[in-house]
């Protein structure tokens, strides 16, 4: 039931969650049994395209099923995310964004001696990440990390399930086909890739890339690293340093995930210049948002719908008022908001459902 009540959450007016709700205590009981029998699969998932920031394919797993990823991760998660490093982010309570970009600047600040010092910093992506993660590494990962036999197999089966057997297509096949097709899953071989939008993609690929953070902190012993999701920035005074690393990491990655680097995202220069991370830029003495976000809200909120209007705005307020310095942005985006009929708060960081 708890799993059920973290599932419903956001996902209470949904066609699959009113159906499940309907007969909830009927269907929660069979669903039970299934698992302690064993006879539990996972049904139909729906497949869509969403296209900011950029095209890519989304999968949503049957409700039914999402509470058992709740389930799993309810039992498993916090355990295992226990033996993570400090500096691994995204999809873990209390490490989102505004963690990571407030601790990044932490560790330029020190390496810097407060701006003092030069540094340089290797900014690396992983290339096409969630859709060529080699499910046979994740499971041997997955095995190592879970001894309980029934939440290892429950892990497994989550894992190996492969939606693409039993879905349907929620957007155009003209939408579909602005997604490359490196970056689809229904175009890799079935031992490659994870569905894009489920609980337990996320917190697999934790588990999945936690053995690239402890390479870097306990064999190349990098002291000024963090990652978010399949981003990640190591710090040094050396130039020379980061390039070394940069080659161990790509043998790393070959050898030991089966993955590799996007060398079009690999980024090597002075902290001076700023360090684009996580939406945010740090530069001395201040983090600011992204230019493009902000080019982004501005052009989202011109056109959004005006009873989405209201909610559209204050979300990019709360995203804008996570770098310390915002209050120029912000103002752009109150500019655009009154030119919509609404209100703005003195503080701007606030708009109200009244006209203006």
């Amino acid at each position: 039931m708890r799993a059920y009540y973290d599932c419903r959450r956001s996902k209470r007016g949904s066609r699959s969650a009113l159906a499940f709700e309907f007969q909830l205590e009927r269907n929660i009981m069979q669903l039970l049994n299934e698992l302690n029998s064993g006879t539990y699969q996972p049904g139909t998932s729906i497949c869509f395209v969403v296209t900011h920031p950029k095209p890519r394919e989304v999968w949503a797993a049957d409700f039914r099923d999402r509470i058992v990823h709740h389930l799993l991760y309810n039992h498993i998660g916090a355990r295992i995310e226990r033996s993570f490093i400090a500096d691994s982010c995204a999809c873990i309570e209390g490490r989102g964004t505004l963690y990571a970009a407030q601790r990044l600047e932490h560790k330029v600040r020190s390496i810097t001696q407060n701006w003092s010092q030069p540094a340089h910093y290797l900014k690396c992506d992983l290339a096409n990440f969630f859709v060529s993660i080699d499910k046979h590494v994740l499971a041997q990962l997955l095995t190592a990390r879970i001894p309980e036999a029934n939440w290892r197999a429950l892990a497994l089966l989550i894992l190996w399930h492969d939606p693409r057997d039993n879905y349907q297509l929620r957007s155009s096949p003209r939408l579909l086909n602005r997604v490359p097709q490196h970056k689809r899953l229904t175009s890799q071989p079935a031992h490659l890739g994870l569905p894009i939008g489920n609980l337990s993609s996320q917190f697999f690929a934790n588990v999945y890339l936690d053995a690239l953070d402890q390479f870097a902190k306990h064999t190349l012993q990098a002291k000024h690293y963090i990652r978010y999701v399949d981003d990640f920035v190591l710090l040094h005074h050396s130039p020379q340093q980061l390039n070394t690393w940069h080659k161990q990491i790509e043998g790393f990655l070959a050898e030991r995930l089966h993955a590799r680097l996007n060398p079009s995202k690999t980024i090597l220069q002075p902290v001076s210049r700023g360090v684009d991370f996580v939406g945010q830029v740090i530069k001395p003495w201040h983090r600011t948002t992204r230019r493009k976000t902000v080019a982004h809200a501005i052009k989202r909120i011109s056109s959004v719908p005006l009873p989405a209007l209201r909610e559209t705005a204050n979300s990019y307020f709360g995203l804008l008022t996570q770098a310390t310095h915002s209050h120029t942005d912000r103002r752009k985006v109150a500019k655009a908001i009154l030119l919509r009929g609404k209100a703005v708060n003195a503080g701007l960081t606030k708009t109200y459902k009244g006209a203006a």
